[in-house]
């Protein structure tokens, strides 16, 4: 499982211009399912968002969570998370989990982040989403539960 995390002052998703979700300050999570993830890889990458100390405390130094910082959760699916592209200039997406499968994923990480005490909110799943952000700082960073990178 991965997830591209963004620190965001604001972000939304439309489709087909009608708005479906839509936060101020916190987290814009792209988060991409692997075809052979498993409860382990989705608690790795729960706990990760959950508890990124990403936000600045007093002395402006990156020492608090999202939680801490009072922000919400956007929570966006994306297998372009998987895209392999170290050979030619087409990216491969076999290592991406089928629409059925990651649905699943995808909505057990939503509903963990819940239970954990936050405010989350989610994109259409399978839709062609127009995602919009403001990246705070910016700060991005990048996840994988195989810790690949």
């Amino acid at each position: 499982m991965r997830a591209v995390v963004q620190r965001v002052s604001e972000a939304t998703v439309a489709v087909d211009g009608r708005s479906v979700a839509a936060i101020e300050h916190g987290l814009l999570v792209y988060l991409g399912v692997a075809a052979d993830d498993g409860d382990a890889d989705l608690t790795y990458i729960v706990d990760k968002v959950r508890h990124l100390r990403i936000f600045s405390d007093e002395n402006e130094r990156m020492n608090l969570d999202v939680d801490q910082a009072g922000g919400k959760v956007l929570v966006v699916s994306a297998f372009t998370v998987h895209a392999d592209a170290r050979h030619g200039r087409r990216p491969s997406f076999q290592g991406a989990a089928p629409p059925d499968r990651a649905r699943v994923l995808y909505e057990l990480f939503c509903d963990a982040l819940v239970r954990s005490g936050l405010i989350v909110q989610r994109g259409s799943f399978g839709a062609m989403m127009a995602v919009q952000s403001v990246n705070a700082g910016p700060v991005c960073v990048l996840l994988d539960s195989r810790r690949t990178f």
